[in-house]
């Protein structure tokens, strides 16, 4: 598996395994902090904060103290979209899409020290992004999501096999992806899957956590 080395991609040494997106839309009946505490000790090593329609003043307050806990814990904390509210809380960096802040301005305002992560759903955004000099990508989705309706089309196994040479970055995968999955999207080429409904959804989010990183680490034959 190829990654960007740790001198020109700051984080890169912890750019693989789970990556655990915090949304509460998601989960609406379990504090996110209670799932960052649960999920941090059972093994996740890098959390994104996401909250689409939280105000500003809301989703201040609410990433502060999950910031707070995932630097106690020693695990990474990502903003979704908005580089003002990473910059807040002093987050490790900020998570871009699409119809985000172009990431050289995203640089600019968030300085050299903090990571960027792109969201990509085609080779022809890979490539660009990669140009454009992110911490990591984030492609998919890879099956059909099981928290978003207005996804873009599914890419499947195949399409992260074609995508893997074409960047040295991190690549996080995204989109359905359960455990029982996460070996053959492992050996697909990703570093690393990340989640949602199959962490925020589960009774039990420590066995589920566990359940995923065993399965990250097993495969050893990557792009097979």
């Amino acid at each position: 598996m190829t990654q960007g080395s740790g001198e020109d991609n700051p984080g890169a040494s912890v750019l693989a395994g789970l990556y655990v997106i915090l949304d509460p839309s998601v989960c609406s009946d379990r504090p996110l902090l209670d799932v960052l505490k649960a999920s941090a000790t059972a093994g996740a090593k890098i959390f994104q904060y996401r909250h689409k329609t939280a105000s500003m003043k809301a989703a201040y307050a609410e990433a502060l103290l999950l910031g707070k806990a995932a630097h106690e814990l020693g695990v990474l904390f990502i903003i979704n979209d908005r580089c003002d509210l990473a910059l807040a809380v002093d987050a490790d960096g900020v998570h871009l899409g699409q119809g985000d802040l172009p990431l050289d301005l995203a640089r600019k305002v968030m300085g050299p020290d903090k990571l960027i992560g792109i969201s990509t759903h085609s080779r022809e955004q890979v490539t660009a992004a990669t140009a454009g000099g992110p911490n990591y990508l984030g492609f998919g989705p890879i099956f059909t999501p099981g928290s978003k309706l207005d996804h873009d089309p599914v890419v499947g196994l195949q399409g992260l096999r074609a995508i893997r040479p074409l960047t040295a970055l991190p690549i996080f995968a995204i989109g359905g992806i359960t455990a029982d999955r996460t070996e053959e999207v492992i050996r697909a080429g990703a570093d690393g899957v990340a989640v949602i409904s199959a962490i925020l959804k589960v009774p039990d989010i420590s066995q589920a956590v566990t359940d995923f990183v065993l399965r990250i680490s097993s495969p050893t034959s990557p792009g097979s």
